[in-house]
């Protein structure tokens, strides 16, 4: 991911998505468990299609798709042998996952498994040690967590056995029990797998979420895969979601990935199984950008190189003979200056839009030499049309 970043779609479904409020909707709304379980087994998504997820992902310039194949509810979208309270127990009846692996595998698209750690449904899933365990069962009993674990490895086996090449294992929420075998096992199953460091052991990347502003801007020392959500509020499907703004998503995507991570985004479908068009219409905004700079953000180096940009936030990436400046946080006017640069561009274009860009090396009036008043040169890049480009990161390829 450090040197291979890719952007994903992350995909956030369970029979959570029929109450239209959160993927945490057991716990967050208190809602009754009984009512919830027993409405699991009328789940049924009947215009699920996954080529249509695949192919939006794909259009979006996405390489991989990481499917959440059990939330913390203990749900299970595929076919698993271990619990009867899965997908193929529903009026659906059909294995989700299996279905999705086969479109991914159709459209060249790589597939993710994300795993929760935390079970609510399991009569073993308690572990006193994590988190988010609010509705977890036998609460007042002596927890005997090793007998959940021996379910975690089955299912495990079950998820990296029988759906195709899996690109990344994605646990989710730190179950604070060291114990290599989780993740030995998952490389013996899947060689070449990358696994996060939310699971059993350290694993091989990180995982910031949501809020990005803790991230300096100097490059990842590890293999690191941010991700955000469309929705401010939701990871599932949520009918009154508060939707990020392009900018918002756009400037967040450039900035992990000038500093070589990968980035997931995530959408929730439907109850039906459909990626709604307010989720959608994002994902299309958000992948036209990112079709148009995506020469800037993967596979790149970090260019070193002490530019002395003015007044604009930048990250500096390059491949061969061009810089690449991503201004995540978009420009504050038409023009970009900087004082020190290694020689004289040979041309300067805008990556959004593809044009190229005027330029000069020429005095900058607003900075001088307060000793003797002279203006610095410096080379200034000009008539940007930054008004047409709000919603989204401004980058600038510079070839040398």
């Amino acid at each position: 991911m450090t040197h291979e970043n890719k952007l994903g779609m992350f995909i956030h479904w369970g029979v959570y998505a029929m109450y239209e409020l959160h993927e945490q909707v057991l716990a967050r709304y208190e809602v009754n468990r009984e009512e919830y379980e027993a409405r699991a087994l009328t789940f049924n998504p009947t215009e699920y299609d996954p080529e249509k997820w695949v192919l939006l992902a794909k259009d979006a310039g996405m390489k991989y798709i990481c499917f959440t194949s059990k939330h913390h509810d203990g749900f299970c979208m595929w076919d698993t042998k271990y619990t009867d309270y899965n997908i193929m127990n529903t009026t659906y009846g059909k294995d989700v996952l299996k279905m999705l692996a086969d479109a991914c595998q159709k459209h060249g698209m790589l597939l993710s498994i994300y795993y929760s750690c935390p079970d609510w449904y399991h009569d073993y899933g308690y572990n006193p040690e994590a988190s988010h365990q609010w509705m977890a069962k036998n609460k007042d009993r002596d927890p005997q967590i090793e007998i959940y674990l021996e379910y975690v490895k089955n299912q495990i086996t079950e998820l990296l056995s029988n759906y195709g090449k899996i690109y990344t294992l994605f646990w989710d929420i730190p179950p604070k029990i060291y114990d290599p075998s989780f993740n030995e096992l998952a490389r013996k199953l899947q060689p070449g797998i990358y696994i996060n460091d939310r699971g059993y052991s350290e694993g091989d990347f990180s995982t910031p979420e949501r809020e990005h502003d803790g991230i300096a801007p100097k490059r990842f020392e590890r293999m690191t895969e941010a991700c955000n959500a469309v929705g401010e509020q939701s990871w599932g499907f949520r009918k009154n979601e508060d939707f990020h703004t392009t900018r918002y998503l756009t400037s967040s995507i450039d900035k992990v990935m000038a500093l070589g991570g990968s980035y997931l985004l995530n959408v929730g479908p439907d109850a039906n199984g459909i990626i709604t068009k307010e989720y959608e219409d994002i994902i299309r905004f958000v992948g036209s950008w990112y079709n148009r700079v995506s020469v800037a953000t993967e596979n790149h180096e970090s260019d070193d190189f002490d530019y002395g940009v003015y007044y604009n936030k930048s990250i500096v990436t390059k491949k061969g003979e061009k810089s690449y400046f991503h201004f995540y946080e978009g420009l504050v006017s038409s023009g970009v200056w900087m004082r020190n640069i290694p020689s004289t561009p040979k041309s300067v274009v805008l990556l959004n839009t593809g044009e190229k860009l005027t330029f000069a090396i020429e005095p900058m009036i607003s900075k001088f030499n307060r000793n003797e008043a002279i203006a610095l040169p410096g080379l200034h890049i000009m008539n940007i049309p930054v008004e047409n480009l709000y919603g989204e990161a401004i980058i600038i390829e510079i070839e040398w």
